[in-house]
């Protein structure tokens, strides 16, 4: 490539930057006011250093570093990262409800509240919490590298725990309550019964026979995933539905189908034609030493 072509080259790059500068701009100007000055919602920038770091670490330099050191003994920290979560998802469940859910909202074309009054208000601050937590959840994968449980930071998990927090910034930054959170509600209750189980598996083998209704976590997860949906179809049923930004519910839709999709062809296999999975992945969940972890929450 000569100059004269390395010359038009930056040119039309520096002008392709530009035009999405601009657009993008355009496009900001758009955002709910109401979250600009909240932690993280300022810019895309923070949050893509974070999730950067966080898939750098868990695919790079986390295993590089563990492969010559022993597992690290995590019992105790996880129990207590478990029950936290127990009880973060049961504060955002009550809170989802009571801005929304349980006070007014129909379960049907509900729409975003954009005004400064408490309830919408509070709406917005919950969804800014579920945001946030999907950057704690990170450490469910943090925490399989330096148990050396390798096997588990498959691309799915990965994939999801990554674009879980990058959606949802634009949930938060653009449509921060309406029907479009009510995939929240449920993940928040699904969460609630998860990570009790995860607490539970974590205190050790004394606790197992607690553990009776492993069983019925696939099941619970399908049931996620099937309300999810159909709680979201309603919207391209509905012909007069002002929902301000519907390529949310799109977004949501689609990602209930891939998840929907995902579990009934592991049911279908596990259960219905009997085939018995390998040992780490029994039951729809990675399971090692007693520990029983899911790949999908």
């Amino acid at each position: 490539m000569n100059i004269y072509d390395r010359t038009q080259v930056n040119m039309a790059f520096k002008d392709l930057t530009s035009r999405a500068v601009l657009l993008y701009d355009e496009w900001i100007k758009d955002a709910d006011p109401r979250v600009e000055d909240w932690p993280l919602m300022s810019s895309l920038i923070p949050q893509t250093l974070i999730i950067g770091a966080y898939i750098y670490f868990v695919t790079s330099i986390g295993p590089r570093m563990m492969e010559n050191r022993k597992p690290f003994d995590l019992k105790g920290i996880m129990a207590a990262y478990n029950f936290f979560m127990v009880l973060f998802s049961m504060y955002m469940c009550y809170e989802f409800l009571m801005s929304g859910w349980a006070t007014g909202y129909s379960f049907q074309c509900d729409i975003v509240d954009y005004s400064r009054s408490p309830q919408a208000l509070r709406m917005a601050w919950t969804c800014w919490l579920f945001y946030f937590s999907k950057f704690i959840e990170l450490l469910d994968t943090i925490f399989f590298v330096l148990r050396k449980k390798n096997s588990q930071v498959t691309f799915l998990h990965v994939f999801h725990h990554s674009i879980m927090p990058w959606t949802w910034w634009f949930g938060v930054k653009f449509a921060a309550g309406g029907l479009g959170t009510f995939h929240a509600l449920v993940n928040c209750v699904v969460h609630i019964i998860m990570y009790t189980y995860y607490g539970v598996s974590a205190l050790g083998p004394a606790y197992q026979k607690y553990l009776w209704w492993k069983k019925h976590m696939t099941t619970i997860q399908l049931t996620q995933f099937i309300m999810v949906t159909f709680h979201i179809s309603q919207f391209f049923i509905i012909k007069d539905c002002p929902y301000q930004y519907p390529i949310f519910l799109y977004i949501i839709w689609l990602y209930g189908v891939i998840f929907l999709i995902l579990f009934l062809n592991f049911w279908f296999h596990a259960y219905t034609k009997g085939q018995r999975l390998p040992k780490t992945y029994q039951n729809g969940k990675a399971l090692q030493n007693g520990h029983v972890k899911d790949k999908y929450h």
